[in-house]
């Protein structure tokens, strides 16, 4: 549902929402049909993301055209190793989300609520001229779910596609499937955080739940052809029993294909869990085996120093492809064709001309609104 309102300029009319039928003596409320959270709210309220709101009896978006920061980064930090490894990719969030992960790594921007912190000013076709300007492959909506800007979001997306500009969407995945339809038609790539295996998991950790993850990550998938890669941070005791990793490996395997990337990344204390100690290296390269075992062909370890773990295999014969460490590429054999040049294996993802990778630098920027 879209309907005009006159607002400030960071004032945005929402999508996905609808008026709730009134009740006796109570006043009219509206709902948000974005995520799964439902928020039902009164006028003035915000919802569980803070960033969307009643005004006026009209659902709202307040953080558009209105950014925490832009920075240049190498396409690998997303993490993203089968889409135009190598190349650069503009940066940027806003403020906000809707799950509540007591683990969150961004927890100054997801869980802001002062908007000050949104400083740079960027229109979509802004963005887009800009990471024309600086040579960015790619834009990635990223620091915080994209999903609570998804206004925003599609609008620089097709703002960027105009320009020759590819789009990547760094999210947890928690959308419901009619703007998730809008959502990930926009984008050119997805990372998306499956944070563990267990609706427990999501319940207490994260103020949500499992399924619309994984139903999110299913129709990403087998119905778009947004390119999908998946990051699971590993937390010491919470997500990372044997177990939990092969049964998370066999849905990947069973639902997705053997050719989806898995990324095992390292916990590194925070927010509101700064009492554990930091994932083992050694646990990331269990769940590696587990993965692979489980039949899946492109699986790495992340947030460590692992050249096996960050290298791209043939699943065929084995060959090293692309060398990585960390994020920085150390060795590449693998041609524009995306084929193994010793067994002319396809390597799934999306790959093109290689030439001097970006590295593991990160170079903020500013932008001039526009």
């Amino acid at each position: 549902m879209e309907r005009e309102v006159k607002t400030p300029e960071s004032i945005h009319p929402a999508q996905w929402w609808h008026t709730l039928p009134a009740e006796s003596g109570k006043a009219e409320r509206i709902q948000c049909d974005l995520c799964p959270r439902d928020c039902k709210l009164h006028a003035g309220q915000r919802g569980a993301c803070f960033v969307r709101q009643n005004l006026g009896g009209h659902m709202v978006l307040t953080t558009y055209g209105r950014s925490s920061g832009f920075c240049i980064d190498p396409i690998e930090k997303k993490p993203l190793n089968h889409f135009y490894p190598g190349s650069s990719v503009l940066s940027f969030g806003t403020a906000g989300c809707n799950l509540a992960c007591k683990f969150c790594q961004n927890w100054d921007i997801s869980k802001s609520k002062d908007m000050d912190r949104l400083m740079d000013a960027a229109s979509p076709d802004g963005i887009a001229a800009a990471a024309a300007a600086y040579g960015a492959e790619s834009v990635a909506f990223t620091y915080n779910d994209p999903v609570v800007f998804a206004e925003y979001a599609i609008d620089t997306a097709l703002a960027c596609r105009k320009q020759g500009v590819k789009t990547v969407a760094v999210t947890a995945g928690y959308i419901h499937p009619e703007p998730a339809k809008v959502f990930y038609a926009a984008m050119d790539a997805a990372n998306v955080d499956l944070k563990g295996f267990t609706d427990d998991f999501y319940v207490k950790l994260c103020g949500g739940h499992l399924r619309p993850v994984l139903d999110t990550l299913v129709y990403i998938h087998h119905e778009t052809s947004c390119w999908l890669e998946i990051t699971t941070l590993l937390i010491p005791g919470q997500n990372d029993s044997t177990a939990e990793i092969k049964a998370l490996s066999d849905w990947v395997r069973r639902e997705l294909g053997p050719d989806v990337p898995l990324h095992f990344t390292a916990f590194h204390p925070d927010w509101k869990m700064d009492d554990l100690p930091s994932t083992p290296a050694s646990t990331l390269s269990h769940a590696r085996r587990i993965a692979l075992d489980a039949g899946l062909h492109y699986v790495y370890t992340g947030n460590v120093h692992d050249s096996e773990g960050g290298t791209t295999f043939c699943p065929a014969c084995h060959a090293a492809l692309i060398e990585r460490d960390w994020h920085t590429i150390r060795h590449y054999d693998l041609p524009n064709d995306g084929r193994c040049p010793h067994c002319r294996t396809v390597i799934a993802g999306h790959f093109g001309r290689f030439g001097k990778p970006f590295g593991a630098r990160r170079i903020p920027v500013r932008l001039a609104r526009r």
